[in-house]
């Protein structure tokens, strides 16, 4: 597996990023013989709850900047992965590199070579595709969830024209415009400066491999390759009674909705404070950060 690296120069001078970078290195997986390099974030007292903010498609921990200063303020730990393929993380060249089990297998083990414990997941986007598997994988480490604008889907009920249009769009477009994306996911205009710091990790086309083949991996089917695994997923979250928390936005044509699933059959969603966002679109860490931050914190802080 042929992997490439953002060179550092792309990362410096980021507006609002003063974060210092660290690095986990991951074993192979899935017969690869290749070990990777996983960038994170890690701000906040090492002792304090510990909060796991998961990115996702085409964003990176970027997209977390905001939040993260005002979750430390609060009294927590926070740490910011990038998926692999995003971010500072090492990026597999080839398209076929990229498969749901993969990405659920990289985050598991980097979550076991960090080995946080009582973790409080949120989750966005891709974030909770694979999120919400590992969740279902070792519940033992979670002690509760943020769901905000994602969902695990199994194929068995159609995704909206709203995605089919993205996923359309994702593998027509010649090239992959991940800031004009970003921004064009938002309700609030992005300036200039925080359009290029999304692009700054894909200086070129080669290292969007990831970033485009993400919207082919989402079950649209019943027979999708990892739509088994998302229904046995489904069943332990059916049985996961730690506390679970929707915290999704009113303007995201993708997700929207997707928490009345979520807080149908998963029992830890019973008498949360559930929120509604108003104003943020799909990336409501953007739009919304501060919002959101503030509902995780009172929610972690508050059960």
């Amino acid at each position: 597996m042929h992997t490439l690296r953002t060179p550092d120069a792309q990362f410096a001078n980021l507006p609002d990023y003063p974060f210092a970078p660290h690095y986990a290195s991951i074993p192979p997986q899935d017969g690869t013989s290749d070990e990777l390099r996983v960038h994170y974030l890690d701000e906040g007292d090492p002792d304090a709850p510990t909060v796991l903010l998961l990115h996702g498609e085409p964003s990176w921990s970027y997209l977390y900047r905001h939040m993260i200063p005002l979750l430390v303020d609060a009294g927590l730990r926070t740490i910011a992965p990038d998926l692999v393929g995003f971010g500072r993380s090492d990026k597999p060249a080839a398209r076929d590199d990229y498969t749901y089990a993969r990405h659920v297998a990289w985050m598991t083990s980097f979550l076991r070579v960090l080995d946080p414990r009582d973790l409080t997941l949120v989750c966005q986007d891709w974030g909770g595709l694979i999120g919400l598997r590992l969740v279902a994988a070792e519940p033992e480490r979670f002690a509760r969830v943020v769901a905000a604008n994602t969902f695990l889907p199994t194929g068995d009920t159609r995704a909206s024209d709203a995605f089919f249009a993205w996923q359309r769009f994702s593998q027509e477009t010649e090239l992959f415009p991940v800031g004009a994306i970003v921004n064009a996911g938002c309700t609030t205009d992005l300036s200039a400066s925080v359009v290029a710091a999304y692009d700054a990790p894909f200086p070129d086309e080669a290292m969007k491999a990831g970033a485009r083949q993400f919207p082919m991996l989402v079950p649209t089917t019943p027979d999708d390759p990892e739509s088994a695994a998302n229904r046995v997923a489904w069943t332990v979250l059916e049985q996961f009674a730690k506390p679970f928390l929707c915290a999704f936005s009113d303007s995201d044509p993708i997700t929207g909705g997707a928490d009345r699933a979520l807080r149908a059959r998963i029992p830890g969603c019973a008498d949360q404070p559930h929120t509604t966002i108003a104003g943020g679109g799909h990336f409501l860490q953007e739009d919304r950060g501060s919002e959101l931050a503030r509902a995780v914190s009172d929610f972690v802080l508050g059960s």
